[in-house]
């Protein structure tokens, strides 16, 4: 099969939302559809001892949430698609922005009793900005909810986004009967067990009220009828190249955990959604269908599977075909490199694959080699750009509660830190150890699974820091003076740079007013503008 047939296969997306709205859930779904499962986990219930796939982490378990973002892909409607379901929790936010940078298209996931809510803005921002496809999934609509007409004006306020029903809820709550379809004109009854059959599902193109009422009733029959009347009044019809172009979003009404209108969405996404699109880098715009193979790594997981102590890089493959035992130049480190057990993923579940397209997310193993934003080619000099980085923002001493278990803390600080969501800082004096993270649960998750995957314990001090700030100078003199004036809060990061921990605002513009020639930015990278 040629490169152009594989792209046209291809389908990348990610699955954001506010957290608890029902996404690793839709999820499931989608992969129960596509048969890469047979079961789906029960994501918080501690009476059915299973779990949802893509919450592979024994804290997301534990917690019911995710944490880290999960790869899975599986073939439905002679597509491969490959699915992000990203964490909700605005202390992963960062996992989440750089995901983002990874996908072709986005599923947003509403609950349909909370609306929109503040997670779900921030990342509909960022996909605003890189003007990403986006589908609405408004969900949980087997329980009492907002007005449909009201959710999409909520929407439409509150995300920016121009919206198009793509479905239409028949009731909801107690009331709720189905689905109609309207992108296929055709109604679409569940029952309510969460199962996939066709034959439960009975499917009609004729809305009035003599056909419907046989199926829902009258009542709900004149409703929906009315309701479809004022969708085609008031909304346009649905453009594609609009929606490629991320100026329109299709709605779509559901109940994930009942697979109400799920099979609608993923029908439709199939149908409409992009192939593979081209990625800015620096030096030009790479696109897709070209014949040599280029890359970048936008996710780092350290420990994936505990028995083997695995650390993988998730690279979105960009442009090309990536083949197993080849050798590529990774560009920072100015080097070649093969690998010989390229994985993909069905979440925790890994297969060795010998090829892979654009569009595919392919797990290399990593021994230290690579860190978020790195890029693999066949030579030539790309660097892809639009990855994000934060400052931390909360800073915490990290101790030893264990000093038999010395070596396993050093190592699992050390590859818990690579996978981004954490930056970990030495002082020069003292040499105790900090870590900063942009969101409080993230100290929580690295103390478990140091504990429960590296058979470490530590314990945290607060330590009062406004921000962490890197420090470079022409004026290697300059450079000396502030460190010594500044000793006790000078710090290195894990690659060893020179950073300054500064105690508040007042202390920062003490420092860049006394030490004029000293550059103070917000991360690692020279690029980064100074503050």
């Amino acid at each position: 099969m040629s490169l152009i047939e594989e792209l046209q296969k291809r389908r990348t997306f990610g699955i954001v939302s506010h957290p608890d709205a029902g996404k690793t859930t839709l999820t499931e779904k989608l992969l129960l559809f596509g048969g890469a499962i047979q079961t789906a986990g029960a994501v918080k219930s501690n009476k059915i001892k299973k779990h949802a796939t893509s919450d592979f982490m024994e804290i997301e378990k534990q917690r019911g949430i995710s944490v880290a973002t999960s790869v899975m892909a599986f073939h439905y409607g002679g597509k491969k698609i490959n699915i992000l379901d990203t964490p909700g929790h605005k202390d992963f936010a960062e996992d989440t922005f750089r995901t983002l940078t990874a996908v072709d298209s986005a599923i947003v996931v509403i609950d349909v009793a909370k609306g929109v809510e503040e997670q779900t803005e921030k990342l509909v921002e960022v996909c605003r900005m890189r003007d990403t496809p986006m589908i609405v999934f408004i969900n949980k609509l087997d329980r009492e909810g907002k007005d449909g007409f009201d959710l999409l004006d909520e929407i439409e306020e509150k995300l920016k986004l121009k919206v198009i029903p793509l479905s239409w809820p028949i009731g909801m709550g107690q009331r709720f009967k189905g689905v109609y379809n309207v992108y296929k004109e055709e109604l679409v009854l569940f029952q309510p067990h969460g199962k996939q059959s066709e034959e439960e599902t009975i499917r009609l193109t004729d809305i009035t009220s003599d056909a419907l009422s046989p199926h829902i009733g009258q009542e709900a029959a004149e409703e929906l009828i009315e309701e479809m009347h004022i969708i085609r009044e008031v909304y346009d019809r649905f453009d594609r190249q609009a929606y490629l172009e991320g100026k329109i979003s299709p709605v779509f009404f559901g109940s994930a955990v009942n697979n109400f209108g799920v099979k609608e969405l993923l029908d439709c996404y199939i149908d409409i959604s992009p192939t593979p699109l081209p990625r800015k880098a620096e030096e030009r715009v790479v696109h897709p269908e070209e014949p040599k193979f280029s890359g970048f790594v936008f996710k780092i997981h350290a420990n994936i599977d505990p028995k083997h102590r695995d650390r993988i890089a998730f690279l979105r493959i960009v442009s090309g075909t990536f083949r197993r035992n080849t050798n590529y130049q990774h560009i920072r480190l100015d080097k070649k490199i093969k690998f010989s057990n390229p994985t993909s993923f069905m979440a925790a579940k890994k297969e060795i694959i010998d090829d892979a397209f654009p569009g595919d997310i392919v797990g290399l193993y990593d021994s230290g080699n690579f860190k978020i934003g790195d890029t693999l080619t066949e030579g030539e000099m790309l660097h892809f750009t639009g990855i994000p980085s934060f400052s931390p923002e909360l800073f915490r001493f990290v101790n030893n509660a264990d000093p038999m278990k010395y070596k396993q803390l050093a190592k699992g600080l050390d590859q818990l830190m690579d996978e981004g969501v954490a930056q970990l800082f030495t002082l020069k004096d003292s040499g105790r150890k900090i870590i900063g993270t942009v969101g409080s649960l993230q100290f929580d998750v690295i103390q478990y699974r140091l504990e429960h995957e590296y058979g470490a314990k530590c314990t945290y001090e607060p330590h009062r820091i406004y921000k962490a700030l890197w420090v470079t100078s022409d004026n290697e003199a300059a450079l000396k003076a502030f460190m010594e004036r500044r000793r006790r809060d000078i710090a290195y990061d894990k690659d060893g740079k020179l950073v300054y921990l500064a105690e508040s605002k007042w202390s920062l513009k003490l420092a860049q007013d006394n030490h004029p020639e000293v550059q103070f930015r917000t991360t690692s990278e020279i690029v980064e503008k100074s503050v």
